[in-house]
């Protein structure tokens, strides 16, 4: 049943999309790429040399910050790429069953 186990905190890595994959432990954040702040974090982290494009030329859905403050750029949006981790996701759709 090897590459088919949970996500577990502090092991594992998530798949990122087109091959790539992350190590799961060092992630902090996953964040949609639409705000000016994060487009200057983008540039910032391009110019440092802290910057990892696995999108293969595919539109940018996610960014993902890592405890190394390392910026990934990836082609999967930002929920799958929760779920892919074990965190699940709180879509509009649950939060309107919850009633928030």
């Amino acid at each position: 049943m090897r590459g088919k186990e949970k996500f577990v905190p502090g092991k594992g890595y998530i798949h990122i999309g087109y091959g790539h994959l992350a190590q799961g432990v060092k992630v902090v954040l996953i964040l949609a790429p639409g705000s000016s702040p994060l487009k200057k974090l983008r540039e910032r982290a391009a110019a440092e040399a802290r910057l990892v494009d696995a999108t293969n030329g595919r539109k940018t859905r996610a960014i993902i910050i890592t405890d190394s403050n390392h910026v990934i750029l990836s082609a999967m949006t930002p929920e799958t790429l929760w779920q892919r981790a074990g965190g699940g996701c709180q879509g509009q759709e649950d939060l309107a069953r919850e009633g928030a």
